[in-house]
């Protein structure tokens, strides 16, 4: 197995953004039933402002300094910045994760747009079908051909 570099055992030894926020914006969690990974991400929104961020995570050390750093890449930027982050962004910042590891940079990503697709239905503004679509969520649904796209954003 590949070792962790010293920026991921940072994030993992002294995370950053740990904790809930109470009266959340917007709260995501996501799991990965294989390796038993569990993520939550907490978001504080003011005017489209990701104003605060903080995470739970119950998992293995790369799952803990994905979370750690995605909350320092989207604090400070609007929400539609934040749908823009992906899990090649988080493992880039963090200078590389070992190849088995690569989907907690994955689980990340989706914490972060389930948090935002939660903000979304707590303001009432867009149907379910937008939420999933600006989101970039898979589709309960044969609505489209979304979940074949989301696919190929992981490879």
């Amino acid at each position: 197995m590949e070792a962790y570099n010293e920026k991921v055992i940072d994030h993992y030894s002294n995370p950053r953004n740990v904790g809930e926020i109470e009266n959340a914006s917007g709260v995501g969690e996501v799991g990965n039933p294989v390796c038993g990974d569990i993520m939550r991400i907490y978001l504080k929104i003011e005017n489209e402002i990701i104003k605060d961020v903080k995470f739970k995570t119950f998992g293995c050390g790369a799952a803990i300094a994905t979370s750690s750093i995605s909350t320092e890449m989207i604090k400070g930027k609007t929400v539609e910045e934040a749908l823009n982050l992906n899990n090649k962004d988080v493992v880039n910042k963090l200078g590389g994760l070992p190849p088995v590891k690569l989907h907690c940079s994955v689980l990340a990503e989706e914490a972060i747009k389930e948090a935002i697709a939660d903000y979304y239905r707590k303001e009432g503004k867009l149907s379910e079908e937008e939420i999933i679509h600006k989101c970039n969520l898979k589709c309960s649904s044969d609505c489209c051909n979304c979940n074949d796209i989301q696919e190929e954003n992981y490879t």
